[in-house]
């Protein structure tokens, strides 16, 4: 029984999830947000498939690399840079 509800909810998740994707993918051409749809229709399959989620992976990497959003280097949180910004903010440096 568990063995069949795993399979079922596998093959709800390929469907919803493939749905929403054809969807996103008409709304390149169609009026809609196909940016979001998109993400989301593969969000979906990859909480199930592999190749889903490796290219949930690759359009995320490309939107990072055009918006330019996550791809600033990390930098130690405890690290403060730059001057004071006021003569009171002169007290983190004791």
């Amino acid at each position: 029984m568990n063995l069949m509800i795993r399979h079922i909810r596998r093959l709800v998740i390929l469907v919803v999830g493939i749905t929403v994707l054809l969807i996103g993918i008409a709304m390149i051409v169609l009026p809609g947000p196909a940016v979001v749809v998109i993400p989301l229709g593969l969000s979906i399959l990859a909480a199930e498939f592999a190749w889903a989620k490796r290219w949930l992976d690759r359009v995320k990497d490309i939107a990072a690399k055009k918006t330019g959003v996550g791809t600033a280097k990390r930098t130690d949180p405890g690290k403060i840079d730059g001057p004071p910004a006021s003569p009171l903010d002169d007290r983190r440096a004791s």
